[in-house]
């Protein structure tokens, strides 16, 4: 099925296999259009369709995941023979949501401090980047840390946070050739992004520093300490006062 213009919204909905639909309200990473997807995810989240499953954002959309069995089978009851698919029926029900929509809104944000140790074992390209952007790696450290920092979206894996804000004074490519194995904790830098890995996994992001708050939470709901939509800001601490909040991590 066709991508449709959603009328009056300039939002675009297509189809994501036969169980999702996809929002797309803009092009860009910007503020503004996740501010737009974050509201309509939560106005989802709070009115949910019969068989709606859960939304996922990302950078410039919103992906709708639903049981198609179920709608179909609620269409049945009504009508010996269900009039329209599963996905036309949630495309219906999304296009008039986006009518309903409040633009001004304001957002409910929670802001999250994350403390970091920057440079050495921690951060081992730490003066890589302060290389390429001719800067000290104080001043790296400065900058990174009086950021505030967007939440965009969680993925890549379990619980980490792909976040925007970075100064284009500290923007550093990736680095050609990926660790196999990255640390958990360990915060990075790539392009204009920063992130913190959640657990351990390959990846070649450049790596500043490294927090001893724990991100991925499996035993909890949700199982991520930080959701798209969050603030987070980076506090610098010593060697010794990251092996003291490592330790109390561990006994919680």
């Amino acid at each position: 099925m066709p991508e449709k213009l959603s009328s009056k919204t300039n939002v675009v909905l297509s189809p994501l296999g036969d169980s999702a639909i996809v929002i797309t309200f803009g092009n860009e990473m910007k503020g503004n259009v996740h501010k737009k997807i974050k509201i309509f995810k939560d106005m989802l989240e709070e009115e949910p369709f019969i068989g709606f499953i859960e939304c996922v954002p990302a950078f410039t959309n919103l992906t709708v995941y639903y049981d198609a069995l179920m709608i179909y089978n609620e269409q049945k009851q009504k009508s010996k023979e269900a009039s329209i698919s599963p996905y036309e029926f949630v495309q219906t029900i999304i296009e008039a949501k986006l009518q309903q929509v409040k633009k001004d809104k304001a957002l409910d944000q929670r802001t999250i401090s994350l403390p970091v140790c920057y440079g050495g074992e921690f951060g081992p390209d730490l003066e890589h980047v302060a290389r390429f952007n001719h800067l000290t790696t104080d001043e790296v450290i400065h900058i990174h840390s009086s950021g505030e920092y967007l939440a965009y979206m969680i993925g890549f894996a379990p619980g980490f946070p792909f976040l925007g804000g970075l100064s284009e004074k500290i923007a550093t490519p990736r680095r050609r050739s990926p660790r196999m194995n990255i640390p958990k904790g360990a915060v990075g830098i790539a392009g204009m992004q920063t992130g913190v890995y959640p657990i351990s996994t390959p990846g070649g992001w450049q790596l500043i520093g490294q927090t001893p708050s724990t991100l991925f939470l499996p035993n909890e709901s949700p199982p991520s300490l930080l959701q798209a939509g969050d603030k987070v800001k980076f506090i610098p601490i010593s060697s010794v006062e990251y092996k003291e909040i490592a330790r109390k991590e561990e006994l919680k």
